[in-house]
């Protein structure tokens, strides 16, 4: 025997726990107690249809009929084709079935105002003791649907938030991938989004960067980062009230994640200094990104419209005795500095002039005392406007 109350209760609760509309979990249950009623009352071919009341937990079951023009000869369907709310062509007609179709000129000795392609409804006798097979088909539709409606909810809730940081708590690590919590669902965490050197410690909590939501056969996949450089631009905004105000704004970043970075900032009021807006008093706002970051450094510079004062900024913290461009066109400029200026200019490993052409995407050379040229590649696909 179906209590329709404690389905009504089951709906709210599950509702509630899964974050999914009652709405569509209402839709879910009556298309259960639909396979149930054709299971054990109904004839193959029935499209059965349940309305379930909410107050009164009373059930209403219908036989729908689709109405068509008429049959030919050989018991198909006759009448347009999109009527029919299916595909029929030459090849495959479709076969006259009173369970599924009624003539119009049968529907109309019921229904004056009734016309081909319409919906033909009647009402049923309402049953609600179904037996074990019957019961069982209506638990693995409501089973199968739910997970269904639970995994569309999880994908628009965060396909919707591509480009937001989340908190999360490390679950497992299978090789380098790292499965993140993010409490309703799990994020992907690939070794290409990873701080090089940073370990993912089981029950560790973790600020990431949706990068992209992607769906899936097994359901949506969020791929979340800490490598990538809108998450640097994020975790100032939080930090910095005049980033969320509008006055101070992040033109470019260039990031080697767990290295160092560079972001060029620039203010939209006067008497407002980007610099010291992301530095902080005493440098807290900086710091706090940093230890985030576990210890990556960070230059912060002013940008410029002038390329050779922006260039002369990005290679900071080298002072520059001049910039000359080389060739406009192909944003090739050539640095000169002074002998005691030239490594700190080209940065460990060409890191400081690497990132400086990242960040302003320009191709520079550093020469020093007697002609010396930095050969140092620059690789300007990183740049983040």
């Amino acid at each position: 025997m179906l209590d329709t109350k404690q389905f009504i209760s089951a709906i709210k609760q599950i509702a509630e726990e899964k974050g999914i509309p009652e709405d569509k979990v209402m839709d879910t249950i009556q298309m259960a107690i639909a396979a149930a009623y054709k299971k054990d009352y109904g004839e193959k071919g029935q499209d059965i249809r349940v309305k379930l009341d909410p107050e009164t937990g009373n059930v209403e079951v219908t036989q729908v009929k689709i109405v068509v023009e008429g049959v030919d000869e050989e018991e198909h369907v006759t009448g347009p084709a999109e009527f029919l709310k299916t595909e029929q062509t030459e090849e495959t007609k479709i076969k006259f079935n009173p369970e599924k179709h009624i003539t119009i000129e049968e529907a109309k000795k019921q229904r004056k105002k009734i016309g081909v392609g319409d919906e033909f409804i009647i009402a049923l006798e309402s049953k609600t003791d179904f037996g074990r097979i019957a019961a069982q088909t209506a638990k693995q539709v409501i089973i199968q649907r739910l997970r269904e409606i639970e995994r569309e909810a999880i994908f628009a809730e965060f396909k919707g938030r591509e480009g937001d940081v989340v908190s999360g708590i490390v679950q497992r690590n299978e090789g380098r991938m790292v499965y993140v919590d993010l409490g309703r669902t799990n994020a992907l965490l690939p070794p290409a989004e990873q701080i090089e050197r940073e370990n993912y410690r089981i029950g560790q909590r973790l600020r990431l960067y949706i990068v992209r939501v992607e769906e899936t056969n097994r359901g949506p996949a969020i791929i979340v980062s800490r490598s990538h450089p809108q998450f640097l631009k994020k975790l100032f905004a939080f930090e910095v009230p005049e980033i969320e105000a509008g006055t101070v704004e992040i033109k470019a970043i260039a990031r080697e994640a767990g290295a160092r970075s560079k972001i060029a900032v620039i203010s939209h009021e006067d008497g407002i200094d980007p610099i010291g807006s992301l530095v902080g008093q005493r440098g807290v706002r900086v710091q706090t990104v940093i230890n985030e970051l576990g210890g990556e450094k960070i230059d912060i510079i002013e940008w410029s419209d002038n390329p050779k004062e922006f260039i002369a900024h990005a290679l900071s913290p080298a002072k520059i005795l001049d910039v000359k461009v080389v060739d406009e066109q192909g944003q090739h400029a050539l640095v000169e500095v002074s002998e005691d200026q030239f490594s700190l200019a080209i940065g460990k490993r060409g890191q400081n002039v690497r990132l400086a052409a990242k960040l302003t995407g320009w191709r520079i050379d550093v020469r020093g005392p007697e002609g010396v040229v930095s050969d140092v590649p620059h690789d300007q696909s990183s740049q983040e406007n």
